[in-house]
C-alpha cells in the first residue's frame, strides 16, 4: 500500500479537481431535484403557465449542464489518475527489473514478468479511474444530501441514518473475499502466462521428444484453472450487485412508504417536500451502490497491487555507480577482494574470492559447471553487485567509476551473442557508441573473420537478419561479437567460452581473432578446454562457489587434486 500512497501523494491536483467536482456535482443534484418538484408541482397543483415556468425549466437545464460537466470532469481525470499511476508502476518496475537483470532473470520465467508489466498493471486502473474518484463523490454527495434531506423532512433523514450503513458494512464484507479471489486469478494468470511462454520458446524441443502433447494438456489444464479464477470473480461481483440493489430498493421502499403515510394519512408534509425528498433519496442511495461497484473493482486492483509490490519489495541490491574517472589508454589493473555474492536465501553463493590481474594479462576461470564461473564474470563486468567485498579498479572500488566509462572501455563476448532484427552492417556498428563509418564496419568485420561470409552474401553488409540472429550460424553470430568487439577497441575483454559447440575450422578462425583482439587488452575467460587453460598467465579454479586455488597450468596441476582431476577427464588429454 505504501506505493500506492505515494502514487497518491504525486496526484494532489487531480485530487482537488475531483473534490471541486463531486462539490459542484453534489450541489446539481439537489438544485435539480428542487427544479424537478417545483415544475411538477407548479403545473399539477398550483395550475402554473407556461411562460411562469420558463424561469423553472431554464434553471433545470442550466442544472442538467453542470451535472454532464461535472461526471465527465470526474471521468476525465480519473482517467488521467489511471493513466499516471499505471506509467510510473511500469517506469518502477522496468527501472527495478533493469538494474539488476541477471538476478530478475533467475526469480521467475519470463511471462510472468511481461503479465507483469503488462496485465497486473493494467488491472491497477480500475483502482485510480474507479475507486478514487468514487470515493470522493460518495464521501461528499451523500453527506450533502442528507443534511438537505433533514432540512426538509426529519424523519425521512433518520430511515436514511439507519439504513445506509448496511451497504459500506456489506461491501466491506464482500471486499475481503474480492481482494482474496483477485489474487487467486493473478497467481493463475501468471502462472498461466509464464508456462505458454516456456512452451513456444521450447516448441522445437518438445517436437523432438514427444512432449509436445503432453506440454499442451498442461497449457490447458492451466488455461481452465485461469478460467475457473476468473468465474469464482464473477460470482463475488453479481452477488455484490445482487445484495448493493436489495438494500438500496428496500430502504427506498421504506423512505416512500413512510413520505406516502405523511402525505395521504397524516397530512404532515407538502406535495413539493414529498417529491423533493423522494427525488433526493434514489440518488443518496445511487451514489453508495457506485463507490460498492467501484470498490469491488478497487480491491481486485489491490490484489494486483499486492503482485506488484511483492516484485518490488524482493531484495535485489541495484548496481550503484560512482562519478570517479577511468584512465584510459591502458587495461587498468583489477584486483578481488574477499569478493562474495548470493543470488538470494539459501541460493547458490560466490564466496571470498581473491586476485590480482595484471594489465594485458591473460586470466582464465576454470572449473565444474554449477562452480559460479558466469557469476564470477558478471561481478567482473559490474552486472551484479556484490555482497561482500569488492573489484577494485586501480585502486578505487569499482562502483567509485562512472557506469559509461566502464562499459566504454569492456566488452563481453558469451556463448550465444545477442543480434538484433537489423543488417549485419547495423548488429556490428552496435560495438561503438557515436558515428561508425562503413570503413570502420568492414575493418572489423576482416579482423573477425567475416569479410568471406559477408560477400558470399548477395547483399552483403546490407543483408538482413532476424530477431536473435535467425539466418546465422552460432559461429557467425560470434564472429559478428567478435566484430563488435574489434570496432570498439576494449582494454578489457570478457569471454564466456565462446568457442564452445562449434566445429574445428570455425573455432581456429574464432581463435585467431580473439588473439588478435587481446593484444591490446586484458582477457578474462571462462574456460572449458585445455588449450584455453594452458595458454592463461592465471588461471582462478573453483569449486562450489569456493576459490580452490590460483596460479599457472602447471602449478596448479602438482598442487591440486581437483584440477588435476578435471583436466584428466577431457578427452584426449595427457596430464
Amino acid at each position: 500500500m505504501s506505493h500506492v500512497k505515494q502514487m497518491i501523494k504525486k496526484q494532489k491536483k487531480s485530487l482537488v479537481f475531483l473534490l471541486l467536482f463531486a462539490v459542484l456535482t453534489a450541489a446539481a443534484i439537489a438544485a435539480q431535484a428542487y427544479f424537478l418538484a417545483a415544475v411538477i408541482d407548479g403545473v399539477f397543483l398550483q395550475g402554473k403557465s407556461f411562460e411562469a415556468l420558463i424561469p423553472l425549466l431554464a434553471g433545470l437545464l442550466i442544472v442538467f449542464l453542470i451535472r454532464a460537466l461535472s461526471g465527465y470532469g470526474i471521468g476525465v481525470t480519473g482517467v488521467a489518475m489511471g493513466v499516471n499511476a499505471k506509467r510510473e508502476f511500469r517506469h518502477t518496475l522496468l527501472k527495478k527489473l533493469s538494474e539488476n537483470p541477471i538476478q530478475a532473470s533467475l526469480h521467475s520465467q519470463s511471462g510472468k514478468k511481461t503479465s507483469l508489466l503488462l496485465d497486473i498493471v493494467d488491472e491497477v486502473d480500475s483502482y485510480f479511474s474507479g475507486y478514487i474518484p468514487q470515493i470522493i463523490q460518495s464521501s461528499i454527495i451523500p453527506l450533502a444530501l442528507l443534511i438537505v434531506i433533514f432540512t426538509q423532512h426529519v424523519n425521512t433523514g433518520i430511515i436514511i441514518l439507519i439504513t445506509a450503513p448496511f451497504i459500506p458494512l456489506f461491501m466491506v464484507i464482500i471486499g475481503m473475499q474480492t481482494k482474496k479471489k483477485s489474487e487467486e486469478q493473478l497467481d493463475k494468470l501468471s502462472a498461466f502466462s509464464g508456462q505458454f511462454l516456456d512452451v513456444v520458446q521450447g516448441l522445437v524441443t518438445l517436437k523432438l521428444f514427444g512432449q509436445a502433447k503432453k506440454k499442451k494438456e498442461s497449457i490447458r489444464d492451466s488455461s481452465l484453472q485461469f478460467r475457473d479464477a476468473t468465474m469464482e470473480i464473477l460470482k463475488v461481483a453479481f452477488a455484490s450487485s445482487f445484495m448493493l440493489e436489495l438494500i438500496s430498493m428496500l430502504a427506498i421502499g421504506i423512505v416512500a412508504l413512510e413520505i406516502a403515510l405523511q402525505l395521504i394519512i397524516f397530512d404532515g408534509i407538502s406535495f413539493f417536500t414529498a417529491f423533493f425528498v423522494l427525488l433526493l433519496a434514489p440518488e443518496f442511495y445511487s451514489s453508495f451502490k457506485e463507490l460498492g461497484t467501484a470498490f469491488h473493482n478497487g480491491r481486485s486492483s489491490m490484489g494486483a497491487v499486492s503482485k506488484i509490490t511483492e516484485e518490488l519489495e524482493k531484495e535485489d541490491q541495484p548496481v550503484t555507480w560512482g562519478q570517479e574517472k577511468l584512465a584510459s589508454g591502458q587495461p587498468p589493473e583489477i584486483k578481488l577482494v574477499n569478493l562474495t555474492f548470493q543470488y538470494g536465501e539459501a541460493q547458490f553463493a560466490l564466496s571470498k574470492i581473491n586476485a590480482h590481474l595484471k594489465p594485458f594479462s591473460k586470466v582464465a576461470i576454470a572449473g565444474k559447471s554449477g562452480s559460479g564461473k558466469s557469476t564470477l564474470l558478471h561481478l567482473l563486468a559490474g552486472l551484479l553487485p556484490p555482497r561482500d567485498g569488492s573489484v577494485v579498479v586501480d585502486g578505487k572500488d569499482l562502483s567509485d567509476y562512472r557506469e559509461q566509462e566502464w562499459f566504454d572501455q569492456l566488452s563481453y563476448i558469451s556463448q550465444n551473442p545477442y543480434l538484433f532484427s537489423g543488417t549485419i552492417a547495423e548488429n556490428i556498428a552496435i560495438g561503438k557508441t557515436g558515428e561508425v563509418t562503413r570503413k570502420e564496419v568492414e575493418e572489423a568485420a576482416e579482423k573477425a573473420g567475416l569479410t568471406e561470409m559477408i560477400a558470399s552474401l548477395e547483399n552483403g553488409y546490407e543483408t538482413l537478419v532476424g530477431e536473435a540472429g535467425r539466418g546465422l550460424s552460432g559461429g557467425e553470430k560470434q564472429r559478428v561479437a567478435l566484430a563488435r568487439a574489434f570496432i570498439k577497441k576494449p582494454s578489457i575483454i570478457l569471454f564466456d567460452e565462446p568457442t564452445t559447440g562449434l566445429d574445428l575450422k570455425t573455432e581456429k578462425v574464432l581463435q585467431a581473432s580473439i588473439k588478435k583482439l587481446s593484444e591490446g587488452a586484458t582477457v578474462i575467460t571462462v574456460a572449458h578446454r585445455l588449450h584455453t587453460i594452458k595458454d592463461a598467465d592465471q588461471i582462478l579454479f573453483l569449486e562450489d562457489g569456493k576459490q580452490m586455488a590460483a596460479g599457472t597450468h602447471e602449478e596448479l596441476l602438482r598442487s591440486v587434486p581437483e584440477y588435476r582431476k578435471m583436466v584428466s577427464v577431457q578427452k584426449g588429454v595427457r596430464v
